[in-house]
């Protein structure tokens, strides 16, 4: 009788934004032979290519990529789709290998294909509409300063900047009557594959410069006219996020755009924060620096090990 197949290795690259993650992330797949699934939220969508960093062809060296540009930004897609989909991947994928590498920064939805989503309250219509008209009479401070009474501490790891997230957790505060952070502890979900999972750091100094780059880099590569084409989709969920929303109040003519590309950077420089703070509560992650790739990769060798194919 043969030895039983081990379950095979999900390797995850995860970090703040414009860390290094990707040419790691292809580094390694290609050493190892194997594919890349992106774990990128505002990637997936075939409109936005510029402000999202999405790899190109030069950058991908190659390596087949799954979950870029797959969707429009008309269509909803949210962290538990996006986990189902990576599921049903993964499950034919790896009947026939025993790797593959996940990158990206969206810590919620690494976090539902690795343990899963925890469940929460479905939408109440009546709750639903008390926020919105809330918001739209007096914009997202009012949503913030609410949601800092109600859940101070999701409020850390939040996009203080998106009026959706925020109205969806004072939508779980409101039906629940508990904080929406203290909901998020859903036991880790069985999965038919092991997760190693890697975090990139780097030195405050050295990222925040790496932002200021990689900004000056969208602008140079046309982020304005990308911006300035989505305008009719400025409504829509996927547009509320950075790049994207400063570049609309530009056009709007409430701001310069030398205001505009300032408050990118600065924006960014949050989002980035906020990325650190929540992949820091996952203590499975081990931090490593992007140059460490011996020391990584020998970390996948001796994972993989023990897997028999």
């Amino acid at each position: 009788m043969s030895e039983a197949k081990t379950k095979p290795l999900l390797l995850v690259i995860c970090g703040p934004t414009a860390s290094g993650k990707t040419a790691l992330a292809v580094r390694l797949a290609k050493h190892f032979k194997t594919i890349v699934i992106s774990a990128d939220s505002r990637q997936f969508y075939q409109e936005m290519n510029i402000g999202t960093a999405v790899p190109s062809i030069a950058e991908q060296e190659g390596v087949p990529h799954y979950f870029l540009k797959q969707i429009s930004v008309n269509q909803p897609y949210n962290a538990s789709t996006y986990a189902a989909d990576v599921l049903a991947f993964t499950n034919s994928f790896f009947k026939e290998h025993p790797l593959a590498v996940m990158v990206g920064g969206s810590g919620l939805y690494i976090s539902a294909v690795c343990e899963g989503m925890d469940e929460l309250p479905d939408p109440d219509p009546e709750i639903r509409l008390s926020i919105l008209k809330r918001f739209e009479a007096g914009g997202i401070t009012v949503l913030r300063k609410w949601l800092e009474e109600l859940d101070p501490e999701f409020c850390k790891v939040v996009d203080m900047a998106n009026p959706k997230r925020l109205q969806r957790a004072l939508e779980v505060c409101l039906i629940t009557g508990h904080p929406y952070s203290s909901l998020r502890t859903a036991k880790a979900n069985p999965r038919e594959f092991n997760v190693l999972k890697i975090g990139i750091e780097l030195p405050r100094t050295e990222l925040f410069s790496r932002i200021e780059q990689r900004t000056d880099a969208m602008l140079a590569n046309g982020l304005i006219d990308e911006v300035r084409s989505l305008i009719p989709f400025r409504h829509l969920n996927a547009l509320q996020t950075v790049g994207y929303r400063e570049l609309f109040r530009y056009f709007d003519g409430d701001i310069s755009l030398e205001q505009a590309i300032t408050d990118i950077k600065t924006n960014t420089r949050r989002y980035a924060k906020r990325q650190i703070t929540w992949f820091q509560r996952d203590t499975s992650i081990r931090w490593l620096k992007p140059e460490q790739f011996g020391v990584i990769g020998q970390m996948v060798s001796d994972a993989m090990a023990a897997i028999n194919f």
